[in-house]
């Protein structure tokens, strides 16, 4: 009898499950790197330092409206009130600038706005148990009125030089609303990766009634989740209102909730909660504006990338949903 101890046989798991769990893992990075790839072989001047600028610039306030949709639909749940709340964040700016605030205390304002918006949102998840996309609906429909009335329904003209530097100054020339987006990017990495709040959240949305039985504190989580998630709305708002000098709550951050979703689920977050994945968002994020881009490049009408946008969240979901024995 030897006296070796042998080491107990793994169990084969099938070729398919594992090119699924790649798809879901790793196949938004593959599908930037193709995109890029194709581009620099297929498209002329895609690769210039200006659109690459431009392109960087665009989706900035994309990342930062999907790392808080990443965060909320991380506990299962799902903010559909983000574009809304860009609009409001609009509307205030454009009303604080032009009634004398200075730029910084406009901002910060307009910050705690978005953040009693989002404690709204919390406090109807978390305490009043309305589901999120019916509670975060409402706030989308209301909000949008609501930026219409603050702004009388027009586009306000913004001047402000200082503020205006957010949306076009550089910086070791990088614009300005690249760095708006990497900031917090980066600090949302860091909380979800190496703080407790963090580890809450993915605990939450994985199963909530256990996360309670256990002691976390599952009401506070979800509250600053979605405070989370509409203070980066409202950030996304203020680089927008700074890039194009104008606050209209009529176009600011229209759409930008499902831009937001596709990128998360893209990203390979789950809708059904449980994990959050920022990098892959981050990706999602480029991989949604790199194929916008290029369909503009070739002259492809917009249209046509609306509906390409359509069937790519339709992959993505499938790609993502949980399999029996998964």
């Amino acid at each position: 009898m030897s006296d070796t101890a042998t080491a107990p046989r793994q169990p084969t798991v099938p070729t398919w499950k594992q090119a699924a769990a790649m798809s879901r893992d790793k196949g938004v990075y593959l599908a930037l790197i193709l995109l890029v790839g194709y581009n620099l072989l297929f498209t002329s001047n895609w690769a210039t330092v200006g659109n690459l600028k431009l392109q960087l610039v665009i989706v900035a306030p994309i990342v930062i409206v999907a790392l808080g949709m990443a965060l909320a639909i991380g506990t299962g749940g799902i903010d559909l009130s983000v574009g809304a709340v860009m609009a409001i964040s609009a509307a205030l700016a454009g009303s604080f600038l032009n009634a004398g605030v200075p730029a910084v205390p406009a901002v910060l304002l307009v910050l705690a706005c978005g953040a009693l918006v989002g404690a709204l949102n919390g406090g109807l998840v978390a305490v009043v148990n309305v589901q999120p996309i019916v509670a975060t609906l409402a706030v989308l429909v209301g909000g949008r009125g609501l930026a219409q009335l603050i702004a009388t329904d027009q586009s306000l003209s913004v001047d402000d030089a200082i503020f205006l530097r957010l949306g076009s100054a550089s910086l070791l020339g990088v614009r300005m609303p690249i760095y708006a987006g990497v900031v917090p990017a980066l600090l949302v990495t860091f909380i979800v990766l190496r703080t407790t709040f963090g580890r809450r959240v993915v605990a939450v949305g994985d199963n909530p009634i256990a996360s309670y039985l256990s002691g976390l504190p599952v009401r506070r989580t979800l509250i600053t989740v979605y405070i989370v998630s509409a203070v980066l709305a409202s950030w996304a708002g203020l680089v927008v209102t700074a890039y194009t000098t104008s606050s209209d709550p009529r176009t600011n951050g229209l759409l930008y909730e499902l831009y937001a979703i596709t990128a998360v689920v893209v990203g390979g977050t789950p809708l059904q909660g449980g994990r959050v994945r920022i990098l892959g968002t981050i990706a999602g994020a480029l991989v949604m504006q790199t194929i916008v881009s290029t369909l503009n490049f070739h002259n492809i009408p917009d249209s046509v990338s609306r509906m390409v946008t359509a069937a790519i969240i339709v992959v993505a979901v499938y790609v993502q949903r949980p399999r029996a024995g998964s």
